[in-house]
């Protein structure tokens, strides 16, 4: 157990929990969601599954070694060391959220509920968990998948990393201004924003900007290609305008590519204010992006380590 010296869990609160800091009693909580219509009795069978879960793992983590447990909202500012086993409780995007501050420690992604979850990032179930620890203390031929990351660097030095998508646009539902320069080409153009996506988010919000522009080709009489999926170790980005707008000011010659290994695109923003960038859908944690403001956008030059099953 010489290469790791801690276990960081990650965990997150639960919607009753969340509740409960909204109404600040559970009774109160509970007199809202029933007179809304709702079973409460859903929000605490949820609650005590994540409770069992996360405390089958303070039991089967205690390898001896210390162990630090940090809320998701504690992420950003936490500081992940070189020599910690990183473990996320949650849902996906729990996964998502550390894995752009873990730097390249390995995390293992565990499904405290997989009769509500999906869990594609979440391959390990409560009762796995000590064992792939174990195994992964010991470096016992552990398999793991390198994620590329997306990223975006200002130049006034700001930077913002993503696992699935980066989003460039405004906060509000009003048009994006934006120059866009991508393969050579560079144009003023007017949109909704414009969506980067890495491979692991390939089947998340991108994959709802391509079935857009597909049932709308096909509606036109067109034939529609495929959607754009590729794997989470592919190098390359894939960038979308959303809803782009023809105008006198603004062109529509550039509205989807691939980001190649090495290159990048450019995105000077013409917005005097409004305009954000953020990841993963998180949109309180983001970057203004207002008039003056450049940023460009390229593949991150660290992978996020995700634990999987074999080996």
């Amino acid at each position: 157990m010489a290469s790791y010296e801690k276990i960081v869990l990650v965990t997150r609160r639960t919607r009753l929990e969340e509740l409960i800091d909204r109404f600040n009693t559970k009774g109160q909580a509970k007199f809202y969601i029933e007179h809304a219509g709702g079973d409460f009795r859903e929000y605490e069978r949820e609650h005590d599954t994540y409770h069992h879960a996360l405390d089958r793992l303070r039991r089967d983590l205690d390898f001896g070694v210390p162990r630090q447990f940090i809320d998701r909202g504690l992420v950003p500012t936490y500081t992940f060391g070189r020599h910690d086993l990183v473990v996320t409780l949650g849902q996906d995007g729990l996964v998502a959220n550390v894995a752009k501050y873990a730097g390249e420690q390995p995390i293992i992604g565990v499904n405290p509920d997989p009769r509500r979850f999906d869990g594609v990032l979440l391959p390990f179930l409560p009762e796995e968990t000590r064992a792939i620890a174990a195994r992964v203390f010991e470096d016992k031929n552990i398999r793991a998948r390198a994620v590329t990351l997306a990223e975006v660097l200002l130049e006034d030095g700001q930077r913002l990393v993503a696992f699935n998508d980066l989003f460039i646009g405004t906060k509000s539902h009003t048009s994006a201004r934006y120059r866009l320069t991508a393969g050579g080409k560079r144009e003023d153009q007017s949109s909704s924003g414009i969506l980067v996506s890495t491979g692991a988010g390939s089947t998340g919000w991108m994959s709802s900007v391509f079935n857009m522009a597909m049932g709308v080709t096909a509606f036109a009489g067109g034939e529609s290609a495929p959607s754009l999926q590729f794997e989470w170790e592919d190098p390359r980005l894939l960038f979308a305008v959303r809803e782009p707008f023809l105008s006198r000011h603004s062109a529509v010659s550039i509205v989807a590519g691939w980001i190649a290994d090495g290159d990048e695109i450019r995105i000077e923003s013409l917005m005097p204010a409004g305009g954000v960038i953020f990841s993963d859908g998180i949109e309180p944690d983001f970057l203004a992006f207002d008039a003056g403001a450049v940023g460009h956008v390229r593949r991150a030059d660290r992978r996020a380590i995700l634990v999987v099953p074999g080996g």
